[in-house]
């Protein structure tokens, strides 16, 4: 099972163009980076479809990020603590969606999948979940990026995929008023530097004396502004690390994921965990640099031309994808800020932004 040989002929692109094709929806739930990184396949479910009515379900707070998205018709927004579950799937049910996309797959998005009702249900043949698709994707998750794992739910019907970029659409005035600010808080035409300590792991976040470290390091070397990002929750991290610098840095107000975006697009450069930010800040054309450590770069890297990644290099227990750690974080304690910094300026001696 799995195999693309094994998936019924009718089903095949461009032979389900037989079975007219007027609705999808592609279920992806969370989190922020997953959601961002599996919207590479709205563009290319258009120009396969360009009449169908295209549909996504997913939950907050990801549902901003789709927010916008010129490929979609409609976004179903799930809330797991509000919503009845029950009252979903009826919903989803009565939709008659003609084709369904799980980009997810777990227990529970499987069932969703499965209780469309959907002729084509498309999804990955994970432990106890292959029962509730009848086109199963040969998974590739542990070999390529996170977006081309998406675009193989495509390719398993013969889709086309031509685009390669994540969608993440910005308000022309949303960018601009975050240029005007960043005009107001820069220092003639010095580089403004985002920085993002945060992280839904706490294995993947790297140590605020580091990033106070390379917040004065990026001041002294390349004269930078500092910008310091920050979520719901993580005010008195960008504090301590502003408390712990040399110099000056900027904390800016609270944003939303939509004005969180056009902030990295305003910037100039973006260092970040592996988290969100970053992959908004890939998403939007800005020079991205990655720290990482107990997941793998390879994999869920940023994800554009202008970015890159660091990891601990001597560390032997890189990509673990552990949330906790026995044996003091490592991988991330002993990466030090000159190690970031240095590759910092490779990255920006190769963008082209």
């Amino acid at each position: 099972m799995g195999r693309r040989s094994n998936v019924p002929e009718e089903f095949r692109f461009p032979a389900l163009l037989v079975r007219p094709i007027r609705s999808i929806l592609i279920i992806k739930p969370r989190a922020i980076g997953d959601v961002l990184l599996s919207t590479i396949v709205t563009p290319n479910l258009r120009a396969a479809f360009p009449d169908a009515h295209i549909s996504f379900l997913t939950e907050n707070p990801a549902a901003d990020v789709i927010e916008g998205n010129p490929y979609l018709d409609e976004a179903i927004i799930f809330s797991p603590k509000r919503d009845s579950y029950t009252r979903l799937l009826f919903r989803l049910r009565k939709r008659r969606y003609d084709l369904v996309f799980d980009l997810f797959c777990n227990p529970r998005s499987a069932q969703m999948t499965f209780a469309t009702g959907a002729p084509i249900r498309v999804g990955y043949p994970f432990r106890g979940r292959a029962w509730a698709y009848n086109v199963h994707v040969k998974t590739r998750a542990d070999r390529v990026h996170n977006t081309q794992f998406n675009l193989d739910a495509l390719r398993a019907l013969d889709i086309p995929v031509p685009h390669d970029t994540v969608v993440f659409p910005l308000p022309d005035d949303e960018l601009q008023a975050m240029k005007q600010y960043l005009a107001s808080i820069r220092n003639d035409s010095d580089p403004v530097i985002a920085l993002n300590p945060s992280g839904t792991w706490e294995t993947k976040r790297w140590g605020l004396g580091h990033f106070a470290e390379l917040a004065d390091l990026l001041v002294e070397r390349l004269n930078a502004t500092i910008v310091l990002l920050w979520g719901p929750g993580e005010r008195p991290d960008a504090e301590t690390i502003a408390d712990e610098m040399k110099h000056d840095a900027v904390i800016p107000p609270a944003t939303s994921i939509r004005t969180l975006g056009a902030l990295l697009a305003a910037c100039d450069a973006v260092i970040s965990n592996d988290a969100g930010p970053m992959h908004i800040a890939a998403a939007v054309g800005t020079p991205t640099l990655g720290i990482f450590g107990p997941t793998n770069p390879e994999l869920q890297g940023p994800w554009n031309n202008n970015s890159t990644w660091v990891r601990n290099e001597s560390a032997d227990c890189l990509g673990c994808n552990l949330t906790s750690c026995d044996i003091n974080n490592i991988c991330m304690r002993d990466l030090n800020a000159e190690q970031v910094f240095q590759s910092f300026e490779s990255l920006l001696s190769e963008s082209t932004k």
